[in-house]
């Protein structure tokens, strides 16, 4: 094979794996529950697959083997164990009155993930819903309390639409393995949806005009500082996380009582919407009194059910959450000027 016939092979390898690169870090980022791992789980997977396509003997799809060289590296990364999760997968609501800003170590977390490095593009409204939903913070917390290959089964079966018999191949196991891990999944997830309260957050794709005007409102009440006006778009039992901190909040009084008092800083910020797991988000900066502007703070992520809030998520280890989302670490312009990704 001549040097430049060589080059052009390459070339080609690298486009046919790249077309699959979104759809598996989607795949790994709900295996593994972490932004990072996941981008490093699709890379190794990318770089095994080089190495070793002359031996792939397209018995099965470019596609199906991708997705087993995946399932391996993400069923290594889990055998040590550990399971992400929110703030309020590890503990009992905190009091205001007894609020503290104690931090976890980063591993402890289920991660953010931009829409756009997990959900491909497809013409299917139905198939585009369930791609969001199986990417929302609910779901992906419930995901990591499966064990690894029950996860992968219901990952396949469920939010992929394979077969049993095409997952009981990638798995090197039985279709009837495979239909029992299933059950069990599901069954689990059902178990714990009962005791989520934000495993109901429904938000419609693309937003409705209700939902578009309470996120109009809510940027109106948290950039204008307005408690009253923030209350009356909270739910009840509304929940505040705010990871790496293991506090979490519940119900509006609470929360915004936080809010004016350790939270007080965040008075005066800006906010710059995000597609984030499947929901409407923001990036949050906070006035910089030394360098002028703003500067980061959190990555916010809403939960909306029944017209109301029901859960924002702040994170806000910023220098790792902005780059990935493309957005700047400094804000100078006015937040309408700048877009997630630009």
């Amino acid at each position: 094979m001549s040097e430049s016939t060589a080059g052009t092979a390459t070339a080609d390898l690298d486009l046919k794996l790249e077309k699959h690169r979104v759809e598996l870090t989607g795949y790994c980022y709900r295996m593994l529950g972490s932004s990072f791992e996941a981008e490093d789980a699709v890379q190794d997977t990318m770089v095994r697959a080089w190495r070793s396509y002359e031996k792939f003997e397209g018995r099965s799809s470019l596609r199906s083997w991708l997705y087993r060289i995946a399932t391996n590296v993400c069923l290594d990364m889990l055998t040590a164990g550990n399971k992400r999760a929110r703030p309020m997968d590890l503990s009992e609501s905190t009091p205001l009155a007894q609020a503290a800003l104690s931090p976890r170590p980063d591993n402890t977390w289920l991660e953010p993930m931009p829409d756009n490095r997990v959900l491909p593009t497809t013409d299917d409204p139905a198939e585009a819903a369930v791609a969001k939903e199986s990417v929302r913070l609910a779901f992906m917390a419930a995901l990591q309390q499966l064990p690894a290959k029950q996860r992968a089964v219901l990952i396949l079966r469920e939010v992929l639409a394979w077969k049993a018999s095409e997952v009981a191949e990638l798995l090197d196991t039985s279709v009837a393995s495979v239909n029992s891990a299933l059950q069990r999944a599901r069954a689990t997830l059902a178990d714990r949806e009962q005791g989520d309260k934000t495993a109901s957050a429904a938000v419609s794709d693309p937003l409705d005009e209700e939902q578009q005007k309470l996120l109009e409102r809510y940027v109106a009440a948290f950039e204008g500082y307005d408690m009253t006006a923030l209350t009356a778009l909270l739910h009840e039992d509304a929940v505040m996380t705010m990871p790496p901190f293991d506090l979490w909040l519940t119900g509006h009084d609470d929360i915004t009582g936080f809010m004016t008092t350790l939270g007080s800083a965040c008075e005066g910020s800006r906010l710059v919407p995000v597609q984030v797991n499947g929901l409407p988000g923001f990036a949050q900066y906070k006035p910089d009194p030394e360098a002028g502007g703003y500067a980061p703070w959190a990555v916010q992520v809403l939960e909306i059910s029944d017209g109301r809030l029901t859960g924002f998520h702040f994170f806000l280890d910023t220098k790792r959450w902005f780059p990935l989302f493309g957005l700047p670490l400094h804000l100078e312009a006015e937040p309408d000027q700048v877009e997630q990704g630009a």
